[in-house]
């Protein structure tokens, strides 16, 4: 249930690895990314619900993916047992990432 992630990003970071008893109140609340930062939602074990701001909510099971679009307002829901991440990408300028 990926969205086409775009070309030319470079992933610049990572979360920790959540479960369902660890992830943050603030990930189950609307957040964002900042400008031009996109994120990529990846389930190892189980399954979420993402809903993004205007858009029908989504579930992304164990070994799926999920766009995070920048400063698109979102939030997730565990669906019982979950684990999962989320990996940052952002554009690259003159061989370094920006």
């Amino acid at each position: 249930m990926a969205d086409e992630f775009p070309a030319g990003l470079q992933k610049y970071s990572q979360s920790p690895v959540f479960t369902e008893a660890t992830i943050p109140d603030a990930l189950q609340k609307d957040h964002s990314t900042k400008a031009l930062v996109w994120g990529k939602l990846v389930v190892s074990r189980g399954a979420l619900t993402y809903v993004r701001d205007g858009h029908a909510s989504q579930t992304v099971q164990a070994g799926e993916t999920a766009t995070i679009f920048p400063e698109e307002k979102h939030h997730v829901t565990p669906n019982g047992e979950v684990t999962f991440q989320v990996e940052f990408y952002r554009t690259a300028a003159k061989g370094k990432v920006s």
